[in-house]
């Protein structure tokens, strides 16, 4: 059995890296130059990409390194095979987290790609993190690096997409996600609901999530199952108004059916 204590990865995808901190400004501006050079590269403009990379960038990928000559042709060959296919594959990014400094900065987010296998779009995951420095006024991209997300870590990135889904009353992201036989136990009266309950429930609920923070994540893969145990510490309001703050661990059972993982059972239990 493949086992990932979700702790240190986790902390990539919540928390903050001691050695800088960045104010919500600097972060939304960052993020909008990541989102404008992921928006350049898929249209291989040349001259936008001159001013991302810095002259001495360097991609740091697990099948070798190179520089950014061979990054900007990369991009227009790519822009220029993907005009001419009338299905092209669709890139975008979530789950931002960035921190700096005055003259550096990070970059991480997740990648979602999809692209049309066998006639059917599939969605393929992956990780992408970039290293940034200030050259005069202006950020330049000095490497960055990544890789395809491990099945471990594209649950990790479903448990929080979950908890959005819950913030949101998002029943669209349950009927895609939950398997047609799965089991939801209550962590507040025990009962049992079948996704059909589950969605009926969504419909009606009138409870508001103000936050909901995941810690102690730890998932364990074996062939097309995984277990994940984890706590959720949720705080909001009732359907009366009344404030709650609830510290849930959590029992989730995954299996993976034609390439995706689906949500077979999940449990709760409220600790204090």
């Amino acid at each position: 059995m493949r086992k990932l204590l979700g702790v240190a990865f986790l902390v990539l995808l919540t928390a903050p890296f001691a050695f800088g901190q960045c104010s919500d400004t600097d972060k939304q501006k960052l993020e909008a130059f990541d989102r404008a050079w992921g928006d350049a590269g898929q249209k291989g403009d040349q001259a936008f990409l001159q001013n991302v990379y810095a002259d001495d960038y360097m991609n740091m990928t697990p099948a070798g390194g190179f520089n950014r000559t061979r990054a900007i042709e990369n991009a227009v060959r790519g822009a220029e095979r993907n005009k001419a296919n009338p299905n092209p594959d669709r890139i975008s990014h979530d789950y931002y987290i960035i921190t700096c400094g005055p003259n550096t900065a990070t970059i991480t987010h997740r990648n979602v790609i999809v692209a049309r296998v066998n006639g059917k779009d599939e969605k393929f995951y992956s990780r992408g993190v970039h290293f940034l420095e200030k050259r005069g006024n202006d950020w330049r991209v000095v490497s960055d690096a990544g890789g395809p997300l491990s099945d471990e870590g594209q649950i990790l990135y479903m448990e929080r997409e979950w908890n959005d889904a819950d913030k949101k009353h998002d029943i669209a992201w349950f009927e895609r996600n939950y398997d047609d036989d799965a089991s939801d136990i209550s962590s507040r009266n025990g009962a049992i609901h079948s996704k059909a309950e589950v969605l009926a429930s969504i419909k009606t609920d009138k409870a508001v999530m103000d936050s909901m923070e995941l810690s102690d994540m730890n998932v364990r893969v074996e062939g097309n199952t995984a277990v994940v145990t984890g706590i959720n510490h949720v705080t909001g309001r009732d359907d009366k108004g009344v404030a709650f703050d609830r510290r849930v661990r959590f029992t989730d059972t995954l299996v993976k059916r034609d390439g995706r993982w689906l949500v077979m059972a999940t449990q709760g239990t409220l600790i204090q």
